[in-house]
């Protein structure tokens, strides 16, 4: 992942909003810019030319004037007829050196274009509230001070334009947000239905927003109906299966049970029993309690109970984390977690349960002392049917090699997976079942 990638957000809402943002800040600083080159540089170095041209007249009729008494009455007519207030000789209040705000984009446009135009500028002082621009010349009779209203050199509040674009642009930002939250919100329902139902739980859906929202909302509502149409007719077909494969293996029995018993008897005693295990397991692992809805479990208790019958050797090793119910299928989770228990238990003398709760997902492990599986053979231990050499078989004792497929499957139900590893605490197989929360 790149570091520009790392920085963007990763729900549809942010990128949603980043995709309107973008654009819109966009714009507005092209705009803007061009705005403050065209208006606050063009028109105020034009409108500031004009000026400098009735200055530079001034100025040359005080430079024309026999005596200042002469210049006084020949210019001061002429520089109220021009909206000008001209002072000879300047006052002590007349600007030394120049001087602008500091966020005056315009003060410098002013000032180079007036220097540029006027040789005898010596000052200029653009920092007036009421916006009067004072100006101090050097002339044969002294200084001279002309003072004039700031609105001939540049447009009165230009800021409110660009105002008005940020409000408008903030304004309609926050509109196109709502409409556009309108056609997301369909998309995360859809999102939220299908991870629910990955996690083995039911939420209700009804197909909103656009066409094509709704057409995915329906085709997911179809995919999910027909899914479950199919783990019933599953589970009601293995029902069956079950009575049907049962009947007969309880007739053998019975009539095993009447035989005179030797070791032959014993032997197909011992076959029957093998075969009902194994029919045990199959229903398990096809059926996987698919049936059994979702409720808030206390997983610790669940725990807890697995231990105390489990006998010695298996003990609890406490939780991690902020304990409180998940929600889950109990059955199953309590099948998958004594599938892992019993495996543990038939190749290690200590087994240990740990509780670690997370934010988003509840994590069970199943430590153990024993011989472990291999790190290349641990894929393989999780397939069904898979049988281990006789160091570590998964499902050693009479199994079939459904014991920890029964409880991968369970994971996945969950929205989750099984994990094996090593014990770093105990040397053995590590199983860790994790559960979406």
């Amino acid at each position: 992942m790149s570091v520009f990638q790392r920085f963007l957000p990763r729900g549809l809402y942010g990128r949603a909003a980043l995709i309107l943002i973008v654009p819109i800040v966009t714009i507005q600083l092209v705009f803007s810019s061009e705005f403050i080159q065209r208006f606050y540089e063009d028109v105020t170095s034009q409108m500031t030319q004009g000026v400098a041209i009735d200055l530079g007249f001034l100025l040359d009729e005080i430079e024309a004037s026999r005596s200042i008494e002469a210049a006084r009455e020949r210019v001061l007519p002429l520089a109220e007829a021009l909206e000008i207030t001209v002072t000879l000789p300047a006052g002590p209040d007349a600007p030394q050196t120049d001087q602008r705000a500091m966020i005056d984009l315009s003060g410098d446009t002013i000032i180079s274009t007036l220097r540029a135009n006027l040789p005898g500028l010596q000052a200029v002082d653009l920092t007036d509230e009421n916006r009067v621009v004072s100006l101090r010349f050097e002339s044969r009779f002294g200084p001279v001070e002309a003072e004039l209203s700031r609105r001939r050199m540049s447009a009165s509040n230009p800021h409110q334009l660009l105002v008005l674009m940020v409000f408008t642009s903030v304004l309609m930002t926050v509109i196109a947000y709502f409409f556009l939250r309108r056609q997301l919100r369909p998309i995360t329902k859809l999102a939220q239905a299908a991870e629910e139902f990955g996690k083995g739980r039911m939420v209700n859906y009804r197909p909103r927003g656009a066409q094509e929202v709704r057409a995915a909302g329906r085709a997911f509502l179809d995919m999910r109906s027909r899914i479950e149409r199919q783990i019933e007719q599953r589970t009601l077909m293995l029902s069956g299966v079950s009575h049907d494969l049962r009947t007969p293996l309880t007739r053998m029995r019975l009539a095993l049970s009447l035989m005179p018993e030797d070791a032959e008897v014993a032997g197909l005693q011992a076959d029957v029993v093998q075969m009902e295990r194994m029919v045990d397991e199959f229903l398990a692992f096809v059926r996987g309690d698919a049936m059994e809805g979702a409720e808030p479990t206390d997983a610790e208790q669940l725990l807890m109970d697995i231990v105390e019958r489990s006998g010695e050797g298996v003990r609890f090793a406490g939780v991690e984390g902020k304990a409180e119910p998940v929600e889950m299928r109990p059955q199953a989770v309590r099948r998958a977690v004594e599938n892992l228990v019993s495996n543990a238990m038939r190749h290690a003398s200590v087994v240990e349960l740990r509780l670690v709760f997370q934010e988003r997902t509840l994590r069970i492990l199943v430590e153990d002392n024993g011989p472990g599986i291999p790190k290349d053979r641990r894929d393989e231990a999780l397939r069904p049917f898979t049988r281990l050499d006789a160091s570590r078989d998964p499902n050693q004792g009479a199994g079939v090699g459904l014991g920890l497929s029964i409880a991968s499957d369970i994971a996945l139900s969950h929205g989750g997976a099984l994990r094996l590893s090593q014990s770093e605490a105990l040397g053995g197989l590590k199983a860790e079942l994790v559960i979406a929360r």
